[in-house]
Parts: C-alpha cells; structure tokens; sequence
C-alpha cells in the first residue's frame, strides 16, 4: 500500500515537472519569436501578454518607454492603440441600438441630412468598410489638417464631398472615414462627445481605469513616449491632432485594460448576446460574396480555428490584439515605434499557444 502511494506520488511530482518544463519551454519559445523583431534593448520596444480564460500565462516588455530618460518598458506601460479603437466605435454603435436610438440598418442620411448619397449608405456600410466613402488618410490634402483641432463635423465635411470609390456594398475596403463618421453618429444621437461616451459607457463599465482618449497635453501616467526610426537613429513621434483620427484610431490603452475589455464582451456587461453576435459575424457583399471582417474585427483562422484580431498603426505606434473564442485565449502586442511591427509576432504567438494546447 505504501510502495503504490509513493509510486502515485512519484508519478504526480513527474507530471508536475514536466508541465513545469513545457511551461517554461513555451516561454522561451515565445521569447524567441518577439526577439527576432524586439531585439534592440537600448531602442523602443513592445509589450506582449497571452491571457486564458482571465488569466496571464505571459506577459513580457521589451526595450525602452522613454529614450531621453532611459527608462525601461513595462507591462503595464500606456499605449497609443491606432485602429484598435474602431473596437469601441462599432461596441458603442451597438449599444446605441440596443437602447432603440438607431438600426444598423439606418441610412446615414437619417442623422446627417445633407450627407452625399447618405441615403444609400447605412450604419452598416460604415461599420463593415463598404460604405465606398474616400478614406481621407488616403487624400493629399491630409498634412492641411493633420495639426488642426477639428470637430467631428469638421472631419466630416473634409471628405464627404470627395468622389465615391465604389457604390456601398459593391466590395470591402478598410475604410477610416468611416469610422469618423461613426463617431459623429454617436454623438448626434447620443447628445455627449465621443470621448465621453466611451469613458462612461465602455472604459468606466469594464473597469478599464488606465486607458483614454489620447492627448500629447494631458499628463498620462505611465505613458509609453512614441518613435520613428531614421537612417541614422530614433526620433520623437510626428505629432499629429487626435481630433483627426478621432473615433477610428485615437484611443490609448495597456494590455490589462485590453484583456478587460475582451471579458467585458465575453460576459456581456456592454451588449446582450444577440448585439455582440453582430460585431463578431462575417457579411455578404451586394453579390453574395463574403467577406472576413464583422463590426470592428477581422473574422478569420489560424489553422482552421476561428478567431477575431484587429491591428492598429499611428505615428509611433503599433498594435495587434487575437482572440481565440473556441479556448478563451487572447493575445496582445503593443510598439512604440512604428518601426516595430507587433502584427506578424502576435499571430504567430497565437498560432503557438494554439498548437500547445493541441499537444496537450
């Protein structure tokens, strides 16, 4: 009887071990995968963090938050989170239509009267990038208002009178100006600016206490400072006015708030179930082709598992969030320098943990 428990012991201690080791192989793995693009320690870096089911399995900084101050990147350091924030945009959208206030559905000319062709072009063509609207970052005239504070109707009146690229529904095509008018949207029917609304609706409710609407003027504690890189070295970031990418890239966040976010959508606290459904489906085109983006998320694979991810690029920023609803993981990358691109580095962190958990 004692030789058989101490053999059962000896058996779980092995066990032990070994999940211990592959543990600590799977890091190392990682490690290696972020080092082959983070591998300056004396220059910008990143922040990566895999979470399952709540909980951190890795989370790891790389390089500098601050070069002038030598001071060294964080988990918990604030990011600048580009594209990332049309997440918000289409959550808050769908809120607004869960409290009856609008229909995806809704032509644009319901809220904006004199908007060109607005009564072809519905909420839903602006949330999906097939509204056909000029992408003004793709326009000129962009470096005339780059550094202007402009009001979100300001923005709108910029593009709205450009020529169409395509008529709604015809293809899908990342779209920008989209999302700013979005976030007009939300604030003509909601009645409160945009960056109020996220705060109280999406941000308070989630518990998501360190993430913001960007400004370079208001103090941000553990802001990570944004570069570029030169032919001959690192520079401070081209400043732009957040006003103008406004609800389609200019909110900042940490990887704690994002994985906030990801269990404040998991648990419906923001949406019921039938409201989230819609962020997270694919949609036809006017064809019958479909295409792989919801309502702020790509909807795609990795290795035949469904998953959602969304990147974001801003000057001196990047981002990269995958989520894997089948086992509940979600994994982060944050730069902060638009030299360091996050995109690749998380996917195939993902892919990783994925193919562990199948070994397993």
């Amino acid at each position: 009887m004692n030789s058989n428990r101490t053999f059962q012991w000896f058996t779980l201690l092995l066990l032990f071990l070994s999940c211990l080791l592959f543990g600590q192989g799977l890091e190392k793995r990682i490690d290696s995968l972020i080092l082959k693009e983070f591998n300056d320690p004396k220059g910008p870096g990143g922040v990566f963090t895999v979470t399952q089911k709540g909980k951190s399995k890795y989370q790891k900084a790389f390089g500098k938050a601050n070069l002038e101050l030598d001071t060294a990147l964080n988990p918990d350091n604030v990011f600048q989170i580009g594209s990332m924030t049309k997440q918000f945009t289409a959550v808050a959208i769908l809120m607004l239509e869960q409290q009856g206030k609008l229909n995806v559905n809704d032509p644009i000319s319901k809220y904006i009267k004199d908007y060109p062709n607005g009564d072809k072009i519905t909420i839903h063509h602006l949330l999906t990038h097939t509204s056909g609207i000029k992408d003004f970052t793709k326009m000129k005239s962009i470096s005339t208002i780059a550094q202007k504070e402009m009001k979100p109707e300001m923005m709108v009146d910029f593009f709205k009178n450009e020529p169409v690229d395509f008529a709604p529904g015809e293809k899908f095509d990342y779209n920008n100006s989209g999302y700013v008018v979005l976030g007009y949207l939300i604030e003509l029917i909601s009645g409160d600016s945009y960056e109020n609304f996220i705060q109280k609706n999406i941000f308070d409710k989630s518990g998501m206490t360190h993430s913001y609407y960007a400004s370079d003027r208001k103090i941000i504690p553990k802001r990570a400072y944004g570069y570029h890189k030169k032919e001959y070295g690192y520079v401070n970031k081209t400043m732009i006015n957040f006003s103008v990418p406004f609800s389609s890239g200019s909110l900042m966040s940490t990887a704690e708030d994002m994985q906030k976010w990801q269990n404040a959508l998991n648990k419906n606290l923001l949406l019921n179930a039938q409201e989230t459904q819609k962020a997270f489906q694919k949609y036809r085109l006017n064809n019958g082709e479909e295409f792989t983006y919801g309502y702020g998320w790509h909807i795609k694979e990795i290795n035949g598992v469904p998953i959602r991810e969304h990147g974001g690029s801003i000057f001196g920023f990047k981002s990269m969030g995958v989520y894997i609803p089948s086992e509940d993981i979600y994994v982060t990358g944050f730069s902060n320098c638009d030299c360091h691109s996050p995109t690749e580095v998380t996917r195939n962190i993902a892919k990783l943990v994925l193919e562990n958990i199948k070994r397993n």
